[in-house]
């Protein structure tokens, strides 16, 4: 299968706000997202895609079709990490795979290609609740980064609930 990941264009914002809603709608049994009044999951970061020069939404395609997305932080604000103490960190914010590309390699190659993409320090994280995203992550990046070459915290205060991996790209 071929996996390519593009940057998703300002003018493409309806299509990325499409599949954040199959995306809250899949997580909402681990992170109690509801729906609003009008039976949208809301995203208030969805602008800021755009407008915060440190973010970057990729789409991820498999065989020319919409698989799924990828919202990277490069080089985040030290208030936004949780565990990574380096300099300069980067962060995958959000990570949806659609349903029938699962199991089949599309998220793996997808993370691997961000991670090669932009070297450095990586913070991944996930909500305690959510175990199938955890054991992804935690599959990926032991394959990616090679076993017991990343650290792995569970954070629990105010300001996380849940694992997070670091590692060096």
């Amino acid at each position: 299968m071929n996996i390519q990941l593009s940057l998703v264009p300002y003018e493409d914002k309806s299509i990325l706000s499409n599949l954040l809603q199959l995306y809250r709608y899949d997580s909402s049994e681990y992170d109690g997202h509801v729906l609003n009044g009008h039976g949208l999951y809301m995203y208030k970061y969805l602008d800021h895609q755009w407008t915060d020069e440190y973010r970057r939404p990729f789409l991820v395609n498999a065989d020319g079709e919409i698989a799924g997305f990828a919202l990277v932080s490069l080089d985040i604000p030290r208030e936004y990490m949780k565990l990574s103490t380096a300099e300069q960190t980067n962060s995958i914010g959000d990570f949806f795979i659609m349903r029938k590309y699962r199991r089949k390699g599309v998220g793996k190659e997808a993370a691997f290609s961000l991670f090669q993409q932009f070297r450095g320090t990586w913070e991944i994280r996930q909500t305690l609740a959510n175990k199938p995203a955890y054991e992804f992550w935690k599959r990926v990046i032991a394959q990616y980064a090679g076993e017991g070459a990343y650290q792995e915290e569970i954070i629990r205060n105010d300001k996380w609930d849940g694992p997070v991996f670091v590692f060096q790209s």
